[in-house]
């Protein structure tokens, strides 16, 4: 069957289904649908288990890293207050990395059969099944394995004693930034500036999908450009 006649069964197991839409991805999968359960990635069990996550395993597993980290710097020699402040460009840098991942990586246009897999379970699938509670934070055994590079990249530019604690604010950023993304789609704020966000994130999801690409602030996409023009003058 050629991909323009492929039709995906959202009954059966998705990820080695997707693929067969060829240049069809993109619109297939920009078009949610809004439902708290899941769909089955994999016939698998124990592979389809390790794509489920609870949001309270982020915090969970990764802030005691956080504090290791945070320990370390301080056991090397520095002071609290230098402290805060590798705490605190660790979590800026972290902002920047959150904007350019979901903008030129998450967002990127596929159309092979791997290209479009990788993709639907990188991001894609989250766009399609934007309300599904167990794939909107990144799964413990994924992250673990991509700290390893970043830890490398930060030992590149930094000394060894604000390596931890530089390390350790961008690991706390992530911990923030997946909290926060899953609090915007479960989550009922009353007030700004947690509403506002709310509003920015779903308006990503459902009206445009190629703006809007910051989850813990608009900030980057002010900066670059990339600011939905309805939100341009709400925004934070």
């Amino acid at each position: 069957m050629v991909a323009q006649d492929y039709t995906v069964d959202l009954n059966k197991p998705l990820v080695f289904q997707v693929g067969h839409l060829g240049e069809r991805y993109q619109e297939w999968v920009h078009q949610p649908i809004v439902s708290k359960e899941g769909p089955r990635f994999f016939s698998n069990g124990f592979i389809e288990f390790l794509t489920r996550t609870k949001w309270y395993a982020v915090p969970l597993i990764w802030l005691p890293v956080v504090c290791w980290c945070f320990s370390r710097s301080l056991q090397m020699g520095h002071t609290i207050t230098e402290l805060s402040y590798m705490a605190v460009f660790g979590m800026f840098i972290w902002t920047l990395l959150e904007y350019s991942l979901h903008r030129f990586l998450f967002h990127i246009k596929t159309e092979s059969y791997w290209a479009n897999t990788a993709h639907y379970l990188l991001h894609g699938c989250h766009h399609k099944h934007p309300m599904d509670g167990l794939r909107l934070v990144f799964p413990p055994a994924a992250t673990a394995i991509l700290l390893f590079p970043f830890w490398n990249l930060v030992k590149m530019f930094a000394t060894p004693s604000t390596t931890p604690g530089l390390f350790g604010g961008g690991l706390l950023g992530y911990v923030i930034y997946d909290c926060t993304h899953y609090y915007l789609h479960h989550g009922q704020p009353s007030s700004n500036p947690s509403k506002h966000l709310k509003t920015y994130h779903l308006n990503h999801h459902f009206r445009i999908q190629n703006k809007g690409f910051g989850i813990t602030s608009s900030f980057w996409d002010i900066m670059f450009g990339t600011l939905p023009p309805s939100l341009r003058k709400k925004s934070i």
